[in-house]
């Protein structure tokens, strides 16, 4: 068998995975390409969010990407409401307590910083809701662990809830780098014959 790899840009609104709920969700299968039959999602993101989204036919990547002792990090540009403190951004670096299924948890130690210089992202379709009486910051975060919707959880307990989240780095490819160079949104990319660094 053919191990096929490939990297999409994952949109906003569409559910990580190949088959519908309902029938008015958007999924992979919506995708304008013709995926061989046993390649599936490796790790997902949630609707609301966009990026990096691994597919493979190769069963051991799910272990290697997402097994917790693997720590293979993954970067995220995410936009807040206001303006996060210095203090705020050394809470979530050390780790917070979030509630995960009904269990609190603490978040292992990661990296957090505010972004001046955005890499060149896809509009998000719809643009989220802006309000002119409160400012947004844009943050870079990497984690080394993927819990239900982690990042979001994290940044509601400095009261600076996300607006938008796109995953831009992920085993090893990076938005804006070979061979992920002027990517769009829903674009697809086989990475097949690239390294990848888990």
């Amino acid at each position: 068998m053919e191990m096929k790899t490939y990297i999409i840009y994952k949109p906003y609104g569409m559910l990580s995975q190949f088959t519908r709920e309902i029938e008015s969700h958007v999924t992979l299968k919506d995708l304008d390409y013709d995926f061989e039959i046993d390649v599936y999602p490796v790790g997902r993101l949630d609707s609301d969010s966009e990026g990096l989204l691994m597919l493979s036919n190769d069963k051991s990547l799910n272990q290697k990407l997402l097994s917790p002792k693997s720590k293979s990090p993954k970067t995220y540009h995410i936009q807040v409401e206001g303006e996060p403190s210095d203090s705020a951004l050394q809470l979530i670096r050390d780790g917070v307590m979030i509630r995960i299924k009904g269990k609190t948890i603490k978040t292992q130690p990661c990296q957090i910083s505010r972004i001046t210089d955005l890499p060149e992202l896809p509009p998000r379709i719809p643009p989220i809701r802006v309000r002119k009486a409160i400012p947004t910051t844009w943050l870079a975060i990497t984690l080394t662990e993927g819990k239900n919707r982690q990042v979001r959880r994290m940044l509601a307990t400095i009261n600076h809830p996300v607006l938008r989240l796109i995953r831009t780095q992920l085993a090893g490819f990076e938005i804006g780098k070979s061979p992920l160079y002027d990517l769009k949104s829903g674009q697809i990319i086989d990475i097949s014959k690239f390294k990848i660094n888990l």
